[in-house]
């Protein structure tokens, strides 16, 4: 008796897992550049023009969902050319808004690839755990002087990881750490120590920057995520379970911070930087007295002033996404800014419950999003790459809950 022969996958189809493999490490590795922004312009800026470009070539999509992010941002431009119409000085102008435009495109790109292929929901959160990891162990190791020359991996005393800022290197390993607390709180209870072990890596690097946002950020995005994920389960088990963790990693994240206060520099450096008001912030011509100043003048200008105009008059920039908005996009860009804030809280939170693959991933970046609006209030996020990529991923989850949705209703005529 002949051994019935195994059918061989067709070349077509061998080509398609390539192409999909190939495609999924794109990706990947445009993630993972997003952790390493030591200068400018950074390597994810040069990769992340030939990636669109070369998707956009061999069947890059945009649906009916995706098109309107894609028309807000490109309104928020506009708002930021028309504002430099008001400038006698171009200076650096051209280049920050060609920035903006590019970081919105980035968007739009993450949007559509996450709509047309839902799997690379996992390749890009493992790559930016990944990321995370990497860069916020520069940073600690940086902060101790670890070796020779780690002082660059630092900035004011603080952890920068392989950013030049500790203000966005903290908000960067907020979505990584909120979702391997998500997979402790759901996965299995044998792969906790998989996930506690990058989840204190990041934490750690989160304290060590030293910034009262990110800190914020990431204690309000784990409380809307304990609060949603208990919400969201009718199991009395599963939500005793979220509560048993949540405790235990509050004790736990407690105990570590009464051992790194035992170091002197620490604690030093955690008193001035935990006080609420800082010293540039309540001073005559600070930061709230900017705040004031700003919106006033903003009623005066409707078309703006330009960017970076505003620093170069006070000193000291907006550090306010909503002032820098009608200052440097004038009142066409904030009112494009603040309809796609909106929109995308209010489309994301209509579907945030549902039960889909892609649920958890739209979860993690929705609280972390929820997080960087607030942070807004007091600090400038116009140019931080993770911001539009977490801005891609709730917008991608929106176009692929309305195929969703158009499947089911197919489905339905054909059975009727």
């Amino acid at each position: 008796m002949s051994a019935i022969p195994h059918k061989l996958p067709s070349a077509a189809a061998v080509n398609a897992k390539l192409i999909a493999l190939i495609s999924s490490g794109a990706v990947a590795l445009a993630v993972l550049l997003s952790g390493f922004v030591l200068n400018e312009p950074a390597p994810y800026e040069l990769y992340m023009a030939g990636l669109i470009a070369v998707w956009a070539l061999f069947g890059l999509r945009l649906s009916r969902s995706v098109v309107p992010l894609l028309v807000l941002l490109v309104a928020f431009n506009i708002g930021g050319m028309i504002a430099m119409s008001q400038m006698s000085n171009l200076m650096n102008t051209p280049l920050y808004l060609a920035v903006s435009l590019f970081l919105a495109f980035t968007a739009v790109f993450f949007a559509a690839v996450t709509e047309m292929r839902p799997e690379l929901y996992r390749v890009i959160f493992l790559a930016w755990v990944t990321a995370a990891v990497c860069t916020s162990m520069l940073g600690i190791l940086g902060y101790f002087h670890a070796f020779p020359g780690a002082a660059m991996f630092t900035k004011y005393d603080r952890a920068a990881g392989a950013f030049q800022d500790p203000n966005v290197f903290g908000p960067f390993l907020a979505l990584p750490g909120i979702y391997l607390l998500h997979r402790l709180m759901t996965g299995r209870p044998l792969m906790m120590v998989v996930y506690a072990v990058p989840l204190l890596i990041i934490v750690g690097g989160i304290f060590f920057s030293f910034s009262r946002g990110a800190w914020g950020l990431f204690g309000a995005a784990s409380i809307l995520l304990v609060g949603a994920l208990f919400l969201q389960s009718l199991s009395g088990a599963f939500r005793l379970r979220v509560v048993v963790m949540s405790l235990t990693a509050f004790l736990l994240l407690a105990f570590a911070l009464m051992i790194a206060l035992q170091i002197p520099s620490v604690a030093q450096l955690f008193t001035t930087r935990a006080q609420l008001v800082q010293d540039y912030d309540g001073a005559r011509l600070g930061r709230f007295a900017r705040y004031g100043i700003g919106f006033l003048l903003a009623l005066e200008k409707p078309f703006g002033i330009g960017p970076l105009v505003f620093g170069q008059i006070y000193g000291e920039d907006t550090h306010d996404i909503w002032l820098k908005t009608l200052m440097d996009y004038g009142w066409l860009g904030f009112v494009s800014y603040l309809t796609m804030i909106c929109w995308t809280l209010a489309a994301g939170f209509r579907i945030l419950f549902r039960n889909r693959p892609w649920q958890p991933y739209l979860l993690c970046a929705y609280v972390v999003f929820i997080g960087h609006i607030a942070l807004g209030t007091v600090i400038d996020t116009d140019h931080w790459r993770h911001f539009y990529l977490l801005l891609g991923l709730i917008w991608g989850a929106i176009g692929l809950e309305r195929r969703h949705q158009r499947k089911l209703y197919s489905r339905e005529l054909h059975a009727d």
